[in-house]
């Protein structure tokens, strides 16, 4: 017998577990798993705030919102495919994988890149529907990696899944073999924009509780020794995204061994959880080494970016431009909100003022009327010394008793630096870049 086999045939005599160790088995795994693999896709949450955000959903110390997001609904995501693996009347599908990949992402964004030359380009990501764009990785050696193309992408799908179900009747293959296969297969399709690494490992084990076996966990520590693997296969498999679709398990032995070593691990943590043995690990304090060095990498690529971005000094022109492209546009739509409010509302003070020395003393009105003075004399000295513009809209009715005090106020104001301005939810911008039109309208939405 196999290792696995021998430890697999010992877990299963221990079956049915008594409640406190499946418990305790359940959550051990609910937290590897969903920290692991968000933390091998760059998340930057610790174990300790994953445990803190799964088991009592709170947030300890400073954390980036979408981390949290995306930490939560992974583990929405791991419920799903639990629940979905559970039920054996129903056999696995694209549109399944789909609704996974839509839990996982939640709703369609757009990612924004900027080229050597300055050029600001935009996708969006889909959440739920395959790739709408070519999607490629560039490899250690410096080549360009193709997955599949958008064109391919379903014919390969649907030949992944029928192959998995022709597979499981067949049962040559382990289920770890199948699981390993089967990952191989979808990364070499990548049919998603974003997190086909994080499905894919959900699919893993999806395949595992079919037939019985302990989930696993593709740890983060060990992320290049299952880099190398598939990077292993890749060689022998070659480079043409239909055929690595294809791979068969012969061509995949690096990748089989390091999984069959995660089911390993696997099966000796259940087994120590049914023997009543501690199951708690002694590398936690390397997992928040870890994290503590990629914020602090982070923090440090940070400023060199804002360094290389805020190299465009306040100028009247520049200030002029974010009137143009982002003051004046806000300004018109808040005005149209207010001016769908009149039938509440009898009279509509509305203030625009440019400020040079505080929001309040030493300003100019500046309105709608005036979006073609750049270059004025008259306002170049306070364009050139701005501090502040603001808009403040307030709607009342005094007159109107059944309306009592109600009033309707909008404010929004930007600020001027010397090497940047910045808009009141917080965003900032070096001079020559502006909001997308999202941000902009969510502007909006918060100032009314």
């Amino acid at each position: 017998m196999t290792e696995i086999e021998t430890l697999y045939s010992e877990w299963l005599s221990y079956q049915p577990l008594p409640e406190e160790a499946s418990n305790r088995l359940k959550q051990k795994f609910m937290l590897e798993f969903n920290y692991n693999s968000n933390h091998i896709e760059g998340n930057t949450l610790t174990y300790g705030q994953t445990e803190l955000l799964l088991l009592f959903g709170k947030v300890a110390e400073a954390a980036e919102m979408k981390d949290l997001e995306d930490m939560k609904a992974h583990n929405v995501g791991l419920k799903m495919m639990i629940e979905e693996a559970s039920n054996s009347e129903r056999q696995l599908s694209e549109n399944f994988i789909r609704q996974l990949h839509h839990t996982l992402l939640r709703e369609d964004y757009k990612v924004y890149r900027e080229s050597d030359t300055g050029a600001v380009t935009s996708y969006t990501v889909h959440a739920g529907q395959y790739k709408t764009r070519p999607n490629s990785v560039i490899t250690a050696t410096g080549e360009r990696f193709e997955y599949a193309s958008p064109e391919e992408t379903p014919a390969l799908m649907h030949d992944l899944i029928e192959w998995y179900k022709e597979e499981e009747i067949k049962k040559a293959l382990t289920p770890i073999q199948l699981a390993a296969v089967f990952h191989y297969r979808y990364i070499r399709i990548h049919p998603f924009e974003d997190g086909n690494g994080r499905i894919a490992r959900l699919l893993v084990n999806y395949i595992l509780l079919r037939h019985n076996y302990p989930m696993i966990v593709v740890k983060t520590k060990n992320k290049q020794h299952y880099l190398n693997a598939l990077n292993q296969c890749d060689v022998t498999v070659g480079m043409v995204p239909s055929v690595g679709a294809h791979a068969e398990i012969e061509q995949l032995t690096p990748f089989v061994s390091y999984m069959e070593n995660c089911l390993i691990w696997a099966l000796n943590t259940c087994l120590k959880a049914a023997k009543g043995e501690s199951i708690e690990e002694d590398d936690d304090f390397d997992k928040e080494l870890a994290i503590l060095e990629r914020q602090i990498k982070q923090k440090e690529d940070a400023k060199k970016q804002a360094a290389s971005l805020y190299n465009v000094l306040k100028s009247p022109d520049r200030v002029w431009d974010v009137l143009e492209y982002v003051y004046f546009p806000i300004a018109e739509k808040l005005s149209e909100v207010s001016l769908s409010m009149h039938k509440f509302f009898g009279y509509t003070p509305v203030s625009n003022i440019l400020s040079s020395t505080d929001r309040l003393q030493g300003g100019i009105h500046l309105n709608q009327s005036m979006r073609g003075y750049n270059g004025d004399r008259r306002l170049n000295q306070v364009i050139r010394e701005a501090r502040s513009m603001w808009f403040k809209n307030e709607l009342k009715h005094p007159t109107r008793e059944c309306l009592g005090d109600l009033a309707m106020t909008n404010y929004f104001v930007i600020e001027f630096f010397d090497d940047r301005y910045k808009l009141q939810n917080g965003l900032e911008f070096p001079y020559g870049k502006y909001p997308s039109s999202e941000q902009m309208d969510n502007i909006v939405r918060h100032a009314s």
